[in-house]
């Protein structure tokens, strides 16, 4: 069995950046909308909302394109691929998730989240906007943190991968309908995101997420393929997965988006209880 990794290896925390923000080797990327981040944001931070991102198609050719989208972003940014890079928003949301997984998808080793974001960071904002060089970042996808629609046709019902809905529970029982079709991936074990985070908006505890996930029936020895509606909370459950100790995890990038707006994927409807 995985054992459980310390919240550190993909966070951290006020502490660590005060004493690590002036590294010069140390990239911080404010992922909240742009409105938010010229009102104020930490000393040195470059912006990227990854929401204007929207990427649903996970087929070969979808998967090239997002790629090459990638690369250009992150050239944008200033990333090397040397640095480490630390995302945040207001606490430990879907948009600075979404940013760690895609950069750790593109073979970068040394991404990481300000955990509780801006809440519990206790640092002085500012409003000005520092220069910086583009780069010429080069991406080497690691195909072992992504999972397309195929991917998931081919390993329904396998009893070594677990399908995980993350969206709400209006989504889940298609009482909010936000695709062609309502409904789930078949045999999806569901619970919303937010359960992995604490009252203050930081992760709980490796100790804790583990514990959770276990109660929901998802096996730290299996492959775990979270999902949602566009792969942004699902990123953010990836994390989860991650600090609590789940070894292979996989994000469906297209998520919803692209499922239920398919007419030859396999939907199952499940319902409340009465």
């Amino acid at each position: 069995m995985a054992q459980t990794e310390s919240k550190n290896d993909l966070l951290v925390d006020g502490r660590w950046l005060q004493q690590h923000r002036g590294d010069a080797d140390t990239i911080l990327i404010d992922t909240r909308p742009a409105k938010e981040y010229w009102e104020g944001h930490l000393d040195g931070a470059r912006h990227y909302d990854p929401f204007p991102f929207h990427h649903k198609d996970t087929s070969e050719r979808g998967m090239d394109e997002f790629r090459a989208q990638l690369e250009w972003i992150f050239s944008a940014l200033g990333l090397s691929g040397s640095e480490t890079v630390v995302f945040y928003e207001n606490d430990s949301g879907m948009r600075a998730a979404r940013g760690l997984w895609a950069l750790q998808y593109s073979g970068h080793r040394n991404a990481r989240m300000l955990d509780g974001g801006l809440k519990l960071a206790n640092a002085k904002l500012v409003t000005q906007a520092e220069k910086f060089a583009r780069a010429d970042f080069r991406i080497k996808s690691n195909p072992e943190l992504f999972a397309s629609y195929p991917h998931i046709v081919d390993r329904i019902g396998r009893s070594d991968v677990q399908i995980f809905d993350v969206r709400s529970d209006g989504e889940y029982f298609s009482e909010r309908v936000r695709a062609k079709h309502g409904g789930a991936i078949p045999m999806a074990v569901h619970q919303d995101w937010t359960s992995a985070q604490s009252a203050e908006g930081n992760f709980k505890t490796p100790a804790e997420l583990r514990a959770n996930f276990e109660r929901l029936g998802l096996d730290p020895d299996c492959e775990v393929i979270p999902y949602c509606q566009g792969g942004y909370r699902s990123a953010n459950a990836y994390m989860a997965l991650k600090i609590a100790g789940y070894q292979n995890v996989r994000n469906y990038l297209g998520s919803w988006a692209e499922w239920g707006n398919r007419d030859d994927l396999p939907i199952e409807h499940p319902r409340r209880k009465p």
